[in-house]
């Protein structure tokens, strides 16, 4: 979600550049060529005034130097004109040792010409006629104090713009923010599902998100119920088929078979074989792998209640401890892993001289669960031979031996990994990794 964020904060910043600049560029345009237009009407009128100022004289034509306005008395004023009338021409003091730029169409000048000091001079060269000749004034004033002027608005308009920006930004930030709240609420609801702290998602949403909510609170409650339909069908199939296996074991062991002992032990041998693929094949069927909303194992829940039922069976005086961070749950399914811890550490009891141990660990990216006991361990060369199905090293003790198949089953449908290390207990360790799949934060970024 922060990515959204941040690309309409980029699309928004990218928007009021181009409309700024575009608006002070537009704006600055506008304000030189109204000043100029204004300016212009100035220069107009101080040329229709030096116009007047010409007049005979007992030398011919002469300027009256009194009708002249006092600024073009003063040097370097930014106020200057020249006269050109005939074979005669004339300029104002104020040019001092300057000679005005002459321009070569009436009107006002686009371009700024250069002036005393550094002046850049706005022109405006007006063609009159004066006692029956031709002429051309030049009047020009001095520009850069509007230059000046310009860049001074410039820079005040850039800081607003800037501050102007910034508070956009952060109010834009703001609305977006209460604006996509629902999606983070959303977000938060489903790594809760994910983590088992709930069932389905709230109905109390907006209007435009009721839809996305309902169809995903559909689909949970559908992918539920057929999950429990196709486990319930499988518990049915495979009680169904244990009866006719066990008459047909029975049968095979009958007196009848009595004259051929080799036709007897290859049918119990196949039968058994079919009974040992069913059972396999089934629990892979009916692994749940990563678990439903809500069914997620909760270790502070579930594990008192196993290591209870583990003493009572295993009454001999063992001493059951089992650690694992406090609120710590397994994203995975409660039954399943029940089948897997009961079936470890029931094996564990039956080994374990005296001491058996559960540590249950999460790191940042994967779940690690160990399961050590004190007792006689299995050698190196071994342990390979008691990872398949149905292996045991000492037929001795009840059971099934570590049966470590069914808990290799789960574990593959799970994408961890299975080990059996030395135990800092003395016996054996069995050391289960699997990858983490909670919800990260970012997930709708």
């Amino acid at each position: 979600m922060r990515s959204i964020q941040r690309r309409l904060s980029l699309g928004l910043v990218s928007v009021l550049l181009v409309i700024g600049l575009l608006f002070a560029q537009t704006s600055v345009w506008l304000f030189d060529n109204s000043l100029r237009r204004y300016l212009q009407a100035g220069l107009k009128d101080d040329a229709e005034t030096l116009l007047t100022a010409l007049v005979r004289g007992p030398n011919g034509v002469q300027l009256n130097e009194q009708r002249l306005s006092a600024a073009y008395q003063r040097p370097y004023s930014g106020s200057y004109f020249r006269i050109e009338f005939s074979d005669e021409s004339w300029r104002s003091r104020s040019l001092w040792d300057r000679e005005l730029q002459l321009a070569n169409t009436p009107g006002l000048q686009a371009e700024l010409g250069d002036g005393p000091h550094g002046q850049l001079l706005l022109t405006y060269r007006a063609d009159y006629r004066r006692f029956g000749q031709p002429l051309s004034i030049y009047v020009a004033r001095d520009y850069r104090p509007a230059l000046e002027s310009f860049r001074r608005v410039q820079h005040i308009a850039l800081a607003l713009g800037v501050g102007a920006l910034i508070l956009v930004l952060l109010l834009q930030r703001l609305t977006v923010r209460r604006a996509l709240r629902p999606l983070e609420q959303v977000r938060r609801q489903i790594a809760q599902l994910q983590q088992g702290q709930r069932s389905d998602l709230d109905t109390q949403v907006p209007e435009e998100l009721e839809p996305l909510v309902q169809q995903v609170n559909h689909l949970l409650a559908h992918t539920e119920e057929n999950l429990k339909r196709s486990r319930n069908a499988l518990g049915n199939l495979g009680h169904a088929l244990k009866t006719p296996l066990a008459v047909l074991v029975s049968l095979a062991s009958r007196d009848a078979f009595d004259a051929q002992p080799a036709l007897r032990a290859s049918m119990i041998e196949q039968l058994q074989q079919i009974e040992q693929r069913l059972a396999r094949e089934l629990g892979r069927a009916r692994l749940a792998g990563e678990a439903l909303p809500g069914a997620h194992f909760d270790c502070a829940a579930e594990l008192p209640g196993l290591f209870s039922t583990l003493a009572m069976i295993h009454d001999r005086g063992l001493q059951l401890d089992w650690r694992s961070a406090p609120g710590l749950r397994l994203p995975w399914d409660r039954e399943d892993l029940l089948e897997l811890l009961g079936n470890l550490l029931d094996n564990a009891c039956k080994w374990a001289s005296g001491q058996v141990r559960l540590d249950i660990e999460r790191r940042e990216k994967a779940y690690v669960l160990k399961i050590e006991d004190d007792g006689p361990g299995i050698d190196a060369e071994l342990r390979s031979e008691v990872m398949s199905r149905g292996s045991r090293l000492d037929e001795q003790v009840a059971g099934h031996g570590l049966g470590l198949g069914i808990v290799r089953d789960i574990v593959d449908a799970w994408g961890g990994q299975l080990a059996l290390l030395d135990s800092e207990l003395g016996g054996l360790c069995v050391r289960i990794e699997l990858p983490a799949r909670s919800l990260s934060s970012g997930a709708l970024r």
